[in-house]
């Protein structure tokens, strides 16, 4: 695939959709918000899966903030999934949404995840925004428990992204690219690294997929790829690189 050939939002005849759907660990908005916001827009993402979000004072607000400056809504997630947020287009319709807590380990962070089923015209799917431990032993029960998650939303098709806090040759990165596909190694476009933004040399973020969901390109935006998207807001919104993937999920 070529670097100017990631598709765009669109619904087939079939009633299946090509969608796009973004990851980015936004660091609690700390960085630059009006680049995070462009880099954003310029992916134009029917979904965002993000982790980070702001979890304490007004954090709601904080979120609301970043919907309206994306031309995005709020779909679940937050401080209520301590981090994980999920933000859609009003493309999508929502059918159910619900913010889960893990069991928390003592002098480490709570993790959670923010989770919906949505539908973009005749494609039915569930969704989860995730971010794992740094500690290996958490994190792999983590991937373990997302796994559990994406198999009781009672959908066919579902989509889990986030940070993964793992190298593809990581246990809990291993364990979910087993059950699922990893939506860059499937079909890799633009590039790979996504941590550090300034000098990424680690791939910890990742878009994964289903069986039946087809992988049209994933990878990290590159500004000769996604038309408006400028180097210096990549590196200056955030200290991650967001995942960009166009999928086609069939209809249900």
């Amino acid at each position: 695939m070529g670097a100017m050939d990631l598709p765009n939002s669109r619904t087939e005849a079939d009633g299946s959709a090509v969608i796009r759907v973004l990851s980015y660990n936004i660091r609690s908005l700390r960085d630059d918000e009006e680049a995070l916001a462009r880099v954003i827009r310029a992916c134009a993402p029917d979904l965002v899966f993000v982790q980070e979000a702001p979890i304490f004072f007004r954090w709601r607000k904080h979120a609301a903030r970043l919907a309206a400056k994306t031309d995005l809504v709020m779909l679940s997630g937050g401080a209520t999934a301590a981090g994980p947020l999920l933000l859609c287009s009003l493309r999508a319709t929502v059918e159910r949404t619900e913010d889960v807590l893990l069991p928390r380990t003592p002098g480490l962070h709570r993790r959670g995840f923010a989770t919906a089923v949505v539908r973009f015209a005749g494609a039915r799917m569930g969704v989860v925004s995730a971010h794992l431990s740094l500690r290996a032993d958490e994190r792999l029960k983590q991937s373990e428990a997302l796994l559990k998650q994406i198999a009781g939303l009672d959908a066919q098709y579902a989509l889990a992204a986030g940070d993964v806090n793992d190298e593809p040759g990581g246990a809990a990165f291993r364990r979910l690219a087993g059950d699922l596909q990893d939506c860059h190694a499937v079909r890799p476009w633009g590039g790979g690294p996504t941590w550090p933004a300034g000098d990424p040399r680690k791939r910890i973020d990742a878009v994964f997929a289903t069986e039946g969901v087809e992988v049209l390109g994933c990878g990290v935006p590159t500004p000769g790829a996604v038309p408006g998207l400028s180097p210096e807001d990549l590196r200056t919104a955030t200290d991650h690189l967001p995942v960009l993937a166009a999928l086609r999920i069939p209809a249900a």
